[in-house]
């Protein structure tokens, strides 16, 4: 299939080939026969690409700090690394998508194959989107007038915002797409509208639906909003504009009545004076996009709807009532349609974004049969893998893949024949750059691939090990990024399907990316230390630093919370450097009252052999501080290990201090993972050290709501 997307890396907005996307859970497949192009979005995001990389860090302050305070932590070509391989990630462009249902996914009964549908899905000839993003299409509203039902929302929930009565004047600041939809919803709610915009063209149009309009570029906008609402001043103003003066909320001010409101749907400068709000009273309100559940994960991705009684517009519902003031003619869109272009023919709208005068522009999709959108892989090179041993399948393309994982296999030996990816996208863009033969939104494809002998597993936590028993189950030596299983049963499950290959010579082999243990640096600590180093003391601290609550990684379905998906990294630091098993654990979480998903705690660890360690986890320390820290005290010596980077010895005679760019294993563990792959030999790492620190993270939790030690 093809989809729009834009680099910003390159600037360009291209037309790429990828695999459709498979129908997720609580999601719903969709083939596109339409979709508008938000000129106001995409011309930013266009723009935003095509600049330079001293304007791309000037429009983004914030992230230029985050650069700055990387670079004191990782180094610079690390950073550097990090920056370029973000910028290569394709941003797929558009949000308002029509078209017809082709599958749903468990979970989903209220859309059936066939339906037609509006979406905030992209400019794509197969979308999938979650069904609390999905609006059904009421039969005498065209695809064509559907398409509006997204950017209609965000019009519409500002409208929610303003909450205006019958016969109230509201001023209405820039008539592009969005103000000239919401300058007829408010006049459908009865209230007199006042459009303003430098458009002549714009405000004829707004005229001939009985909207009274002003063109600033002929006269002074306040004086006309105090003369048309008989110097009482508007009620409410809306801003729908885009631009970075601060001209926009000063007049908008000035033009309030005492007491009214200003809603911000669009972007404008925020310089505020305070005099003109103080003197009025006025309430100002930043509107968030469709409204209610929007950036929210339990209800955009799993589905789970707001009760109507308490929240009865959601962003679903405002989707649906665009749709019916469409139906009852109370909003008329086909007027504001500037241009009709075919998809391949997308270049048209893109190249003269920056100057356009277009209002609205219709992308048409050619009605591609059914059947040609079952494959869901795509040939990128041709390519033999016959015969060869280290040929490798991947399963997610996200950050960890992109930045970490590839680039980690250059030069391994490895053959890299297929990745898998949900949309499909982010997959294709990693395949052509890295020399990956296929790409696929199908995993089962990579499992029964005949040529490839292991699997790299690195979705989210939550499909961890429903992925690794698949895998197993196929046959497939398997490599998963940590952790191995979120909790006892689904580890429980893993080793069923690894203990049923019998004998053991026929066993595929079983890796947790527990990368630390290659870190040349903590190689050469657990050298120095042989087999004679007897029980040691071992403080292993992580400073996580601060991810907010609602990310997924604090799901416990989904992401296990830190101490189960991360913290898991230093307690296998602790039993690679111990020599030794975990006995025993014992966690405390920081606080009187705390939150399974803490990400604050300090674990206390006991050994087979008498070691003992503490596991510090800490997500309320300074950026500025190293990340990560690992001391090792045994017979009169101490090592101490600063964020893979330096390495100095005490009591420890002829040991110089070592110093590398930060080197966490990755690469030493890969190469030797392709390594025995492909000549044999041990396990990378023994199968009861991954299974005893996996049990470890369990336990710590398990200690800290029993507030007990947890022998294992």
């Amino acid at each position: 299939m093809k989809q729009i997307v834009q680099s910003f890396k390159t600037g360009k907005t291209i037309l790429e080939e990828f695999p459709p996307p498979n129908v997720g859970y609580s999601s719903v497949l969709i083939q596109t026969t339409h979709s508008l192009v938000s000129l106001g979005t995409e011309r930013m995001l266009v723009e935003f690409g095509k600049a330079s990389l001293v304007k791309k860090a000037r429009q983004q302050p914030d992230k230029v700090k985050q650069v700055l305070d990387k670079i004191k932590t990782d180094g610079l070509l690390p950073t550097l690394d990090a920056v370029f391989n973000k910028l290569g990630q394709p941003l797929p462009l558009g949000y308002c998508n029509v078209g017809k249902v082709i599958a749903v996914g468990e979970g989903v009964s209220e859309f059936a194959i066939g339906d037609r549908v509006a979406s905030n899905g992209p400019h794509a000839e197969v979308v999938s989107v979650p069904r609390n993003l999905v609006a059904k299409i009421p039969d005498s509203v065209s695809n064509e007038d559907a398409t509006f039902t997204i950017i209609g929302s965000i019009g519409l929930q500002g409208v929610r915002l303003l909450n205006p009565n019958l016969g109230e004047s509201i001023v209405v600041i820039g008539l592009g797409l969005i103000g000239l939809i919401t300058s007829q919803l408010l006049k459908a709610n009865g209230c007199m509208v006042i459009g303003v915009d430098i458009d002549q063209s714009k405000c004829d149009l707004a005229q001939e639906w009985g909207i009274k309009t002003i063109n600033p570029s002929n006269c002074d906008p306040v004086k006309t909003v105090m003369e048309l609402t008989k110097e009482q001043g508007a009620d409410g103003v809306l801003i729908t504009a885009s631009t970075k003066s601060n001209d926009v909320i000063s007049q908008a001010a000035q033009m309030s009545r005492k007491r009214g409101k200003i809603v911000l749907v669009g972007v404008v400068g925020l310089n505020i004076n305070r005099s003109d709000f103080y003197e009025k009273e006025i309430s100002f309100q930043v509107s968030c996009s469709y409204g209610p559940g929007r950036y929210d994960n339990q209800y955009e991705q799993k589905g789970i709807d707001y009760p109507l009684p308490y929240v009865r517009w959601t962003e679903k519902r405002n989707f649906e009532a665009v749709l019916n003031a469409i139906q009852n003619e109370s909003l008329n869109v086909n007027e504001i349609i500037t241009e009709r272009v075919p998809l391949e023919n997308y270049n048209q709208i893109y190249k003269n974004m920056d100057s356009s005068h277009s209002i609205a522009s219709i992308l048409q999709y050619p009605g591609l049969d059914i059947e040609d959108l079952k494959s869901r892989t795509i040939k990128l090179k041709d390519a033999s893998f016959k015969s060869q041993k280290g040929v490798l399948g991947i399963i997610g393309a996200g950050n960890f893949t992109t930045m970490t994982v590839l680039p980690s296999l250059k030069g391994s030996g490895a053959q890299l024949k297929m990745i898998a990816s949900a949309g499909g996208a982010s997959g294709t863009q990693l395949a052509k750059k890295h020399g990956i033969a296929q790409s696929t939104t199908d995993y089962k494809e990579i499992l029964n691939d005949t040529d490839i002998d292991t699997v790299i597993v690195l979705t989210r936590h939550g499909s961890h090990a429903k992925l690794v028993i698949e895998s197993l189950n196929a046959g497939q030596n398997t490599f998963v990024e940590k952790p191995l299983a979120l909790n006892q049963d689904e580890l429980n499950q893993i080793l069923e399907a690894y203990n049923n290959h019998q004998p053991k010579a026929n066993r595929p082999t079983l890796t947790v990316g527990f990368n630390r243990r290659f870190s040349p640096h903590l190689i050469k600590v657990k050298q120095s230390m042989g087999d004679s180093a007897g029980a040691v003391n071992i403080i292993a601290t992580m400073n996580a630093g601060f991810i907010p609550k609602d990310h997924w990684v604090h799901d416990l379905e989904s992401g296990g919370g830190r101490i189960i998906g991360e913290a898991c990294h230093l307690m296998d630091v602790c039993v690679y450097l111990s020599g030794s098993l975990i006995e025993s654990v014992c966690m405390n979480g920081l606080g009187d009252k705390t939150d399974l998903a803490t990400d604050n705690a300090s674990i206390l660890l006991k050994f087979q052999n008498g070691s003992n360690a503490i596991v510090n986890y800490f997500s309320n320390g300074s950026k500025k501080y190293s990340k990560e820290r690992v001391e090792v005290y045994y017979q009169e010596r101490t090592w101490v290990v600063d964020n893979y980077r330096k390495t100095e010895a005490f009591g420890v005679k002829g040991f110089k201090t070592l110093k590398t760019k930060m080197d966490k294993g990755h690469k030493n563990q890969f190469h030797e993972l392709i390594r025995r792959t492909q000549n044999g030999g041990k396990p990378l790492i023994p199968i009861d050290e991954i299974i005893n620190v996996t049990k470890a993270s369990f336990a710590a939790i398990e200690s800290m709501k029993k507030r007990a030690w947890i022998n294992l």
